[in-house]
């Protein structure tokens, strides 16, 4: 690859990651959960549980933190965590694109 291609390359995929809008890692569930209380429905045969209930999810620091989302927050959450996945794919692609053009300079380095 030529080095204004492998440029051009790496331009647009920056271009990409600018286009991308807020990004949160983690992801989003969807959880229906009994109540625990023995005359409920959610008890019966078969059990009719209580939700759906959203939730959010993430691990920071070995901790896993979670946070209750109304439909509206989990469909926005949805959003910033395909940008997520898409930010970490983009940079992925960013670090293959410069690892080849890095080893290319510093092979013609070398042989000079």
């Amino acid at each position: 690859m030529a080095e204004s291609e492998a440029k051009s390359r790496y331009e647009a995929v920056k271009e990409e990651i600018r286009a991308l809008g807020w990004a949160r890692p983690g992801c989003v569930t969807r959880r229906y959960m009994p109540c625990g209380n023995p005359a409920c429905r959610c008890m019966a045969e078969p059990p009719k549980l209580h939700g759906p209930y959203y939730q959010w999810s993430h691990k920071i620091r070995g901790k896993t933190r979670s946070l209750r989302l109304s439909e509206a927050q989990a469909r926005q959450c949805r959003q910033w965590a395909a940008n997520y996945k898409r930010l970490r794919k983009l940079v992925r692609r960013l670090e293959a694109l410069a690892l080849r053009e890095t080893d290319r300079v510093l092979g013609a380095i070398s042989r000079s």
